[in-house]
């Protein structure tokens, strides 16, 4: 992977930058972060090679990541968080990471969260990706949500590969998603199941269903 910044001195952007966001007392190692930078950007170097989009990779496919590009920092901050979230007992830490990508982005992506390994965020500004199984391949753009529609968290949406979620489109409830299906922009589902290769429009119960005949892929 091509960076912008070395492995050390993103530990260090990231850390003042939360040490500016939030001046509490507690006291962080930076050591932490920088041992899951390495960490976070293994996993990002494989998620953007994959991705067949402007700015994710060079002519010769290497993968690139630039700090101040924002879909590549949200996607960066998200990884952070969730290594931290899984390899070190420091929830302040993890918490203020998942804050910063929200305060930053707009993206409510908690450290918690398990993302599939490949997925794009496209400017994801008011994005809300809540409990829900998801798969490989997964774009989502602005003002999306993605969650439960019960207070036990039971009912929750899963999504197979290559779904794509065009702005302001919702998934809520026990939703089941098949393959290469779009959800079109201000469309919503709840507790809705859609089979492969189709294209959702409308808000629910109101929503047409339509074949996707389309091989656009934002994919290799």
């Amino acid at each position: 992977m091509i960076i912008s910044i070395d492995n050390k001195n993103l530990a260090r952007y990231v850390y003042k930058q939360i040490c500016n966001f939030f001046p509490d007392e507690n006291n962080h190692d930076v050591a932490n972060i920088e041992k899951c930078v390495d960490l976070a950007l293994d996993r990002l170097d494989y998620c953007f090679k994959h991705i067949n989009v402007a700015y994710y990779s060079n002519k010769n496919k290497e993968s690139l990541f630039n700090h101040l590009n924002g879909d590549h920092y949200a996607h960066f901050l998200y990884f952070l968080s969730n290594s931290i979230w899984h390899e070190i007992e420091d929830e302040k830490l993890y918490s203020k990471i998942f804050l910063l990508n929200k305060a930053l982005h707009g993206l409510d992506l908690f450290y918690s969260r398990e993302m599939p390994d490949i997925f794009l965020l496209v400017h994801p500004i008011g994005t809300i990706i809540g409990k829900a199984s998801l798969s490989n391949y997964l774009t989502i753009y602005q003002g999306c949500t993605i969650g439960h529609s019960d207070s036990n968290n039971i009912n929750v949406p899963k999504i197979g590969e290559r779904v794509t979620l065009f702005s302001n489109s919702s998934l809520l409830g026990k939703c089941r998603i098949g393959k290469n299906v779009v959800i079109g922009a201000n469309s919503y589902l709840i507790g809705t199941s859609i089979t492969d290769d189709k294209i959702v429009t409308g808000q629910y119960p109101n929503t047409k269903i339509s074949s996707n005949k389309s091989q656009k892929r934002f994919f290799y």
